[in-house]
C-alpha cells in the first residue's frame, strides 16, 4: 500500500473501521474501537516494537504527523528512545532536573556536533549502565563526589577505559547543568585537581594492549603471498601496508582524494584520528595497485563493497588474514591489519636513518 493522502485519511476516519493503517517509515493512523482516530509512531527498541502516540487526528494533520514521526525517527537512529526523550521534554520546566533529564538535554544539544550516531549511542549506553542506577533520579544539584566515586570505583581498575569515559561524560553533564544554573559550578566529577587526587591515574592501572604486529622482516614474504589473491579485500590490505595507514582510512578512501598526477593521497580531517588533514605520498607499488583497480559507477570508494554505494566491510581485511592463517589464535601468528603500522614504525627505527617518530606517519 502506498502512502496515505489527506483524502484517504478522511475516508478512513469516516468509515471508522478499527485498526492500523501504515503510512510508511513507522507512521500509522490508528482507528479505535469507538471510532476515535489518532497518529502512532512505531519503532523498534532493543529488539522490541514500541508504539508512541503523536496526537489525535482532529488536532494533528497528516503533514504534521509525518514531521513528528521524522523527528522521532532521527532519535531512534541516534540510539535514543523517543518515549524517554518525550518524558525529558515534559520535565523541561522543572526548576532542578534529575541527572538523567540533564544528560538527555546535553546529548540532544550536542549530538549534531559529534562524528556519528554511534557516538550518541555510546553516551546513552554508558550513562544508562553505570550512572543511572546511582544518580539517575537524583536532582542534578545534589550529585556529590561520593556519588561519582560510587559509580567509578567498582570499574576503575578492571574497566579503566570505560570508567574514564563515564567520568568524562558525567563531568560534561554536570558542567552543562552548572552553565544552566541548575547547580553550583564546583564539579564533583572534575578529574584535574579533584578526582585525580582520589583515584589512581588511568595509565597506572590500565593494561595497554597493542595490536599484534608482524615482524618487519616477514612482511615482504607476506606481501608476495598476498599478491596472489585477487579479491578487493586483498588489494585494500596491500594498500594499507604500503601507506602505513589505519583500516578505517583505507576503507573509506574515495577517488577524489587520490591525486594520481602528483602521486599523493589526501585524507580529509574529518576521517583522521587527530582531526587534521593528512597527505600520504604514494609509492610506485601503491600507484600501480591504484591504476589496476576497477571503478564502480555510482560508488566513490576506492575499495567498494558488495552493497551499492558502500565501501568494503570493516571486517573484510581481518577475515582475509584469518583465512590465510593469521589473527587471534591463528596458526601462523596473531597478527592483524592495524599491526602493520607498528611493523612500519619498527622498520623505520631499526633499519633506516630516520628517527623512530617518523614511523608514525599519520597523526
Amino acid at each position: 500500500m502506498g502512502k496515505l493522502t489527506t483524502r484517504g485519511v478522511q475516508k478512513l476516519v469516516r468509515e471508522a473501521k478499527p485498526g492500523l493503517t501504515n503510512d510508511g517509515e513507522g507512521l500509522y493512523l490508528k482507528i479505535g474501537k469507538k471510532g476515535g482516530a489518532s497518529w502512532i509512531y512505531r519503532f523498534r527498541r532493543n529488539g522490541k516494537l514500541r508504539d508512541m502516540g503523536l496526537g489525535s487526528y482532529s488536532d494533528i494533520s497528516l503533514a504534521e504527523a509525518r514531521a513528528r514521526a521524522g523527528k522521532n525517527r532521527i532519535l531512534v537512529k541516534e540510539g535514543l528512545d523517543p518515549l524517554e526523550a518525550k518524558v525529558e521534554d515534559a520535565q523541561a520546566d522543572e526548576t532542578t532536573p534529575t541527572f538523567t533529564s540533564c544528560a538527555a538535554r546535553y546529548i540532544k544539544s550536542h549530538r549534531r556536533s559529534w562524528r556519528n550516531a554511534k557516538h550518541a549511542r555510546q553516551w546513552v549506553s554508558t550513562l544508562k549502565a553505570y550512572a543511572r542506577p546511582i544518580i539517575g533520579t537524583k536532582p542534578v544539584d545534589e550529585v556529590t563526589t561520593q556519588d561519582v566515586l560510587k559509580i567509578l570505583s567498582p570499574i576503575w581498575n578492571n574497566k579503566t577505559e570505560t570508567a574514564k569515559r563515564v567520568q568524562g561524560r558525567i563531568e560534561n553533564v554536570l558542567d552543562y547543568a552548572a552553565a544552566h544554573n541548575y547547580r553550583d559550578p564546583v564539579n564533583p566529577a572534575r578529574w584535574r585537581g579533584h578526582l585525580d587526587k582520589l583515584l589512581a591515574k588511568p595509565s597506572r592501572v590500565k593494561k595497554v594492549t597493542h595490536h599484534p604486529a608482524m615482524p618487519y622482516d616477514v612482511v615482504p614474504t607476506f606481501m608476495a603471498e598476498l599478491r596472489g589473491y585477487t579479491s578487493i579485500s586483498a588489494k585494500a590490505l596491500q594498500f594499507l601496508i604500503l601507506t602505513a595507514t589505519r583500516t578505517s582510512e583505507v576503507l573509506r578512501s574515495e577517488w577524489p582524494e587520490i591525486d594520481l598526477e602528483n602521486e599523493t593521497w589526501t585524507i580529509p580531517a574529518d576521517r583522521m584520528k587527530a582531526r587534521r588533514e593528512h597527505r600520504v605520498p604514494l609509492s610506485r607499488q601503491a600507484m600501480e595497485l591504484l591504476t589496476q583497480l576497477p571503478r564502480v559507477n555510482g560508488n566513490p570508494y576506492v575499495f567498494p563493497g558488495a552493497r551499492q554505494g558502500r565501501p568494503l566491510s570493516n571486517m573484510a581485511m581481518l577475515q582475509l588474514m584469518r583465512g590465510m592463517g593469521y589473527g587471534p589464535d591463528g596458526e601462523r601468528g596473531d597478527y592483524v591489519p592495524h599491526g602493520f603500522r607498528s611493523s612500519f614504525r619498527d622498520w623505520t627505527g631499526e633499519v633506516t636513518s630516520y628517527p623512530i617518530d617518523a614511523g608514525a606517519i599519520s597523526p
